[in-house]
C-alpha cells in the first residue's frame, strides 16, 4: 500500500515530463559508438516534454574533460535570456559505450543518456529512460542534429526509430530554433 502513496506523492513531480504504466524498454543503442566523434554541439529538433526545457535555440555542447569526463554545456533561450546548465556525462560500462549517464548535480545521480543512433555528421537520436519501483517510468527522447533545420527526412527517419524501439512519441514537439545564433 506504501508504494500507491509513494505513486500519489510522485505525480505532480511528473506532471510535465513523459511517464508510463510499467518498466523502461531496452531500446537497442548505436553499436561501436564513438564518444570522441560525438563531441562538440548538437542543436535540439525535437524532444518529448520535460520541466527543464522550456524556451527555444537548445543546443548542447559536449567536451572531453582532462578527467576523462565529458563537459556537457546545454543552452536554450527563455525570455529572451539564455540560460545555460552545465552537467557531467560519463560512460559507466566500457562495453557499451553509446550507454552514457549524465548528470547536472552533485547531489543527483546520473541519469540514462543513451545514445539510439548517430552519423555524427547530422542526426543523433537520444533516449532517457527511469523506472520508478517498475511500477510506471518517467521517459526523455531527443532529436539531435548538426544544424538547427535538418532535412524533413532526417526528422522523419529518427522519429520511426524511436517508434520501432517502442518509444511513444505522440507527445513529442519541435523546438523552436528560428534564432540568432548564442
Amino acid at each position: 500500500m506504501s508504494a500507491v502513496y509513494l505513486v500519489l506523492l510522485l505525480l505532480p513531480l511528473v506532471s510535465a515530463q513523459t511517464f508510463h504504466w510499467g518498466p523502461c524498454p531496452s531500446p537497442a543503442v548505436q553499436p561501436g559508438f564513438d564518444v570522441q566523434k560525438y563531441l562538440g554541439r548538437w542543436y535540439e529538433i525535437a524532444r518529448l516534454p520535460n520541466s527543464f526545457e522550456r524556451g527555444k535555440c537548445i543546443e548542447a555542447n559536449y567536451a572531453l574533460r582532462k578527467d576523462g569526463t565529458i563537459r556537457v554545456l546545454n543552452s536554450q533561450l527563455y525570455k529572451d535570456k539564455v540560460s545555460t546548465a552545465e552537467g557531467t556525462a560519463v560512460v559507466p560500462d566500457t562495453r557499451e559505450m553509446a550507454k552514457l549517464g549524465v548528470s547536472f548535480s552533485y547531489f543527483t545521480p546520473y541519469s540514462p543518456y543513451w545514445v539510439l543512433t548517430t552519423d555524427y555528421t547530422s542526426l543523433a537520436v537520444v533516449y532517457s529512460c527511469t523506472d520508478v519501483l517498475r511500477l510506471f517510468r518517467v521517459e526523455y527522447a531527443w532529436i539531435l542534429s548538426r544544424s538547427r533545420f535538418p532535412l524533413p527526412q532526417t526528422v522523419r527517419y529518427a522519429k520511426e526509430l524511436l517508434v520501432r524501439e517502442g518509444i511513444d512519441i505522440s507527445r513529442m514537439k519541435a523546438t523552436d530554433q528560428n534564432c540568432k545564433d548564442n
